[in-house]
């Protein structure tokens, strides 16, 4: 009996007019045309910025609980457990107090120093600790990124949000501190929330830019704590910016001191300072600082890193997790 693939096309019989399937798809029908015909598309392709943005918006849940399940198992295996939150921030406080307050005496100009300081050291903490957290975010969970489908800018957000629920508690302990070196609650406290919510922002910008690099050069996440360090100095958590923008501006470099004020870590500093510190009113009374101006710098701020983040970070959705 003859195998119909044997048959002559030129018999009549139907068997020899089966199609033979191609490499490429289907009766020579290349695999995009296949794909198209049928309505297929790739599954791991980028979406377009709206879809995207939609997508992460339906996983708002799911980001929140990732950060608070982050949150609660970081010090799980510590003794003192969250109380860590607190401390760590507090002994780096007390050691930049003893080396810029007591050995070096950088606290010229300042009335309140150890609220000055702390209130540096609290929101610059955030920053550092949003910038680090989302240089890992990529690499430390290639697992979960290759086993399932979603916004890949859904990792550094959780790890940013995770930062900001222990700076919440951070700045519990803060307001202590403030009232018991003597500072009065005035209404300017209400002021804390939108400079943390514009610093939130600002974080989760660079968090999404560093994210990125992180994913693919992993280098970064060594030179990271080398870039933070410089920043923290620029940024006048241990001394008076106004008066070495006033020296420097002696000197004929007034542009020095511009950039000082200007840098976005000073910015929100200086914006928390100003909300819960009463007595910094009268600290920079003589320099006549302009806080609408610093205001205004937040909002720039915020809007240049969160924007240009997102969209570097969205740029390369589809490479995360490959390799």
């Amino acid at each position: 009996m003859s195998h119909p693939e044997r048959l002559s096309t030129s018999g009549g019989d139907p068997a020899g007019d089966i199609a033979q399937p191609s490499l490429n798809g289907v009766g020579g029908e290349s695999l995009a045309e296949f794909a198209a015909r049928h309505g297929l598309t790739q599954s791991a392709a980028r979406p377009s910025p709206g879809r995207y943005i939609r997508a992460l918006w339906q996983r708002r849940t799911f980001i929140w609980n990732f950060a608070s399940a982050k949150t609660a198992s970081t010090y799980s295996s510590s003794r003192l457990g969250q109380l860590w939150q607190v401390l760590t921030p507090l002994l780096n406080a007390g050691v930049y107090f003893l080396i810029f307050g007591v050995l070096l005496n950088t606290d010229r100009g300042i009335s309140n120093f150890t609220a000055y300081l702390i209130t540096g050291v609290f929101v610059f903490t955030f920053t550092q600790r949003s910038l680090t957290a989302g240089a890992k975010s990529i690499g430390n969970n290639l697992s979960l990124i290759r086993a399932l489908h979603f916004p890949r800018a859904s990792l550094p957000f959780a790890h940013v949000l995770m930062e900001l629920q222990q700076l919440l508690i951070s700045m519990a302990v803060l307001l202590i501190i403030v009232l018991a070196t003597g500072e009065p609650p005035t209404l300017r406290w209400l002021l804390v929330v939108p400079v943390l919510l514009l610093q939130l922002v600002f974080n989760i910008g660079i968090s999404l830019a560093i994210a990125r690099l992180g994913a693919f050069v992993r280098d970064i996440q060594q030179l990271l704590p080398f870039i933070t360090r410089t920043w923290l100095y620029f940024s006048g958590v241990f001394f008076f910016i106004p008066a070495m923008a006033q020296r420097f501006a002696d000197q004929g470099h007034s542009w020095v001191g511009q950039v000082l004020e200007a840098n976005p870590g000073a910015v929100f500093i200086t914006l928390m300072r100003y909300a819960l510190i009463d007595s910094f009113h009268s600290d920079v009374a003589p320099y006549n600082m302009n806080f609408t101006q610093m205001w205004v710098l937040g909002v720039i701020w915020s809007l240049i890193a969160f924007l240009g983040g997102f969209w570097y970070f969205y740029r390369a959705e589809e490479r995360y997790g490959r390799g």
